[in-house]
């Protein structure tokens, strides 16, 4: 009877156990795929990817201990999602960010995740079929604000990296900047009793009178004219500081975009007659002293040291400008006054501008990576949870508030509305009011009204005891944004940013003719009639083809 009775027990101990060993295993299991399909779900174990890093200047401006792998945001992804990255390599994107990815592209030895800057590259790891699809984990794992924040910029920013039907890559998004302003040091400008510029003609007659009159007080012949880049234009837009866009577009043109021209054809806007004329205007402001006329030697670093050293007053720069250069030119000289001015292109006074691409990065994963989710999640934890849900978000607001470039987060990317720029400001505005309440902004909207109450805060007193990050965040966010919603705009549709067959193999040979010529017109290297003469080359040299290509996929 003792016998049966153990044995008894232990049939009993055995079906005791079973069942709860069945239910861990069930609901481990579960834990699992909730994290791999839903876009804030928690990885019962901590999962690493390794990370392709870009990073900024300054080690991204992150606080003493910080590193790329141990911030505030990748602290907040760990809370969140329970996932670290490990940084095969860290590279500028203006040091040798794509280099570094092209050597791992040719090596064929990608880390998990990585970003790309370059559609050709983004092409090539398609074509070599090194990258994940990623169709089913967006439709997964991506929040549903997130894919509305997607949605505000139509289908064509998901096609610019969808293949034969399959999403290859997470596009970043670039907000609407809307156009290029004009930055004038307006003590200056009082100095000599000059009025605010309307016209592109005020601005090369107040530009003209700082080179002659010198009200810094540099000596002869030593204040600069308007500071440009090499790169006259933008590819994307206004996105860039330092370019001439506005002074193309009071004549009509808008190079390095594609466009329909008066009679509804797809045209390239750097080969049209429009063009010529812009040129025609640079070349005598060249001439004249009122365009740098040392551009050609300078990069973007000793563009900003001429600001900084207060040489030059006058530059085309979008609303962002407070934050580089014109923050550290206040600490050099704090009773300078930097003011904004939204410039009119037409007779109508109002200001075009080129729709600019709405992604130029992109974030690809691995092939065979086992979490291809990973990116999802992170940009709908970063750009959803942590900006409109997540409570405890102090350690971010210093974040915003200190001015650490987004490089710091692991996807160094941005994913925003459309329209985020002015919905930001409208916030604000209504903020500083009083018909908002600080609970009411998101993580963004709340860091950006904290500096600029500190900011106004900072001007009632009788010595203020200036902080240059307020001002900055002040200067951008309230007023340049103040001059673009009260100016009188209109966006011209630039119609594709994609690749076609024929660019694959030519398109770098255009686009160094075309910098080529545009150079040696403006600094009279060869005569204004050359510009036929390039446009004849162009065509002849497959840019007529590759633009009846283009017309072929709007057409599509």
């Amino acid at each position: 009877m003792m016998a049966l009775s153990l044995a008894g027990c232990l049939i009993l101990t055995g079906c005791s156990k079973q069942p709860v060993e069945k239910t861990d295993t069930t609901d481990r299991k579960q834990d699992w795929k909730t994290a791999e399909t839903t876009p804030f779900g928690r990885y019962p174990e901590e999962v690493t990817y390794t990370l392709g890093k870009m990073t900024g200047l300054n080690n991204s401006n992150l606080p003493k201990g910080d590193t790329y792998e141990n911030n505030g945001y990748t602290r907040y992804l760990k809370k969140k999602l329970n996932i670290q990255n490990k940084d095969v390599f860290e590279a500028g994107v203006n040091d040798n960010y794509q280099e570094m990815v092209s050597m791992t592209i040719a090596s064929r030895e990608l880390p998990d995740v990585m970003v790309v800057n370059d559609m050709d590259l983004l092409q090539l790891l398609v074509d070599n079929d090194m990258i994940e699809d990623l169709t089913q984990v967006y439709k997964d794992c991506t929040s549903s604000r997130i894919k509305e924040i997607y949605n505000s910029y139509g289908s064509e920013i998901l096609d610019n990296v969808t293949f034969d039907g399959k999403l290859m890559a997470l596009p970043e998004t670039s907000i609407e900047d809307g156009p290029s302003l004009c930055w004038l040091r307006k003590d200056w400008m009082d100095k000599l009793g000059l009025s605010a510029p309307e016209t592109v003609e005020d601005v090369e007659h107040i530009v003209h009178e700082f080179v002659q009159k010198d009200p810094g007080g540099n000596g002869k012949g030593q204040t600069v004219g308007l500071v440009c880049d090499d790169e006259l234009t933008g590819g994307c837009g206004y996105s860039y500081e330092y370019q001439t866009d506005i002074i193309f577009a009071s004549c009509g043109a808008f190079p390095k975009q594609w466009l329909y021209n008066a009679n509804g054809k797809v045209v390239y806007g750097s080969v049209q007659k429009e063009a010529k004329s812009a040129l025609q205007k640079l070349r005598k402001m060249y001439q004249q002293g009122t365009l740098d006329n040392h551009f050609l030697m300078r990069e973007s670093n000793n563009i900003i040291e001429l600001i900084v050293s207060e040489k030059c007053g006058s530059f085309f720069g979008p609303w962002w400008s407070p934050n580089n250069p014109l923050m550290s030119a206040m600490q050099k000289n704090p009773e300078a006054e930097w003011q904004p001015y939204l410039i009119q292109t037409d007779s109508a006074g109002s200001t075009s501008y080129a729709s600019q691409n709405p992604s130029d990065k992109c974030v690809v994963v691995r092939k065979g990576y086992k979490h291809p989710e990973i990116v999802m999640k992170i940009v709908s934890a970063l750009f959803d949870d942590l900006r409109y849900g997540e409570e405890d978000v102090s350690e971010m607001e210093h974040y915003y508030q200190d001015n650490v470039d987004p490089t710091a987060r692991p996807l160094a990317i941005n994913v925003d509305y459309k329209d985020a720029l002015m919905r930001c400001y409208d916030s604000l505005k209504d903020a500083i009011q009083g018909r908002k309440k600080l609970n009411d902004l998101g993580l963004l909207e709340g860091a950006y009204y904290i500096s600029c109450s500190n900011y106004l805060e900072q001007k009632k007193e009788e010595k203020p005891q200036k902080s240059w990050e307020d001002w900055a965040a002040y200067t951008s966010r309230m007023t340049a944004c103040s001059v673009l919603g009260k100016g009188k705009t209109r966006q011209v549709k630039s119609l594709f940013f994609g690749e076609t067959e024929t660019m694959k193999g030519n398109w770098w040979r255009l686009e160094e003719l075309e910098k080529k010529a545009y150079l040696e017109i403006v600094t009279g290297q060869k005569p204004l009639s050359y510009f036929d003469e390039f446009v004849k080359e162009w065509k002849s040299q497959g840019g007529e083809k590759i633009r009846s290509e283009v017309e072929k996929e709007v057409e599509k």
